[in-house]
């Protein structure tokens, strides 16, 4: 397995892909829960009917699961080609940044109209802080 080398974006680079981001975030943000309900249905139907093995029902739920965790696994290969970083269910995606030579990320939330934030590797979304165009121009 090779490493590949941290894409590192400007705040415009960062906008640009947010079309693209928004798609991908948006379908993760909308089969998780799906996911999660035919995981919830699999295993109450197994609960059900342990003994007698597997039914129908607990097949189809059973598979469902498995399409819907391959559509977020194909999600979450495609945010990793961009090269941002998907943070959680709740829509969070941070795009690595470099600020004074040390790295930090952009951050941006689902929903939200464009990157506006960044925070340092190591504080999380806790320390956010909104962007300043002198500290991070838009095109550098």
């Amino acid at each position: 397995m090779t490493e590949t080398a941290v894409r590192h974006f400007t705040v415009t680079q960062a906008n640009a892909t947010l079309p693209l981001v928004r798609r991908i975030v948006g379908d993760l943000l909308d089969t998780h829960p799906r996911w999660r309900a035919a995981i919830a249905e699999f295993e109450a139907e197994q609960a059900r009917t342990s003994a007698s093995g597997e039914t129908p029902r607990a097949a189809e739920a059973r598979l469902e699961a498995g399409r819907l965790a391959g559509e977020i696994e194909a999600c979450l290969d495609e945010l990793e080609q961009v090269g941002c970083l998907f943070k959680g269910f709740d829509g969070l995606i941070d795009f690595p940044a470099v600020l004074d030579g040390r790295e930090v990320f952009l951050c941006w939330r689902f929903n939200e109209p464009r990157v506006e934030h960044w925070h340092d590797v190591d504080s999380g979304f806790a320390g956010r802080q909104q962007l300043d165009p002198v500290t991070f121009p838009a095109d550098a």
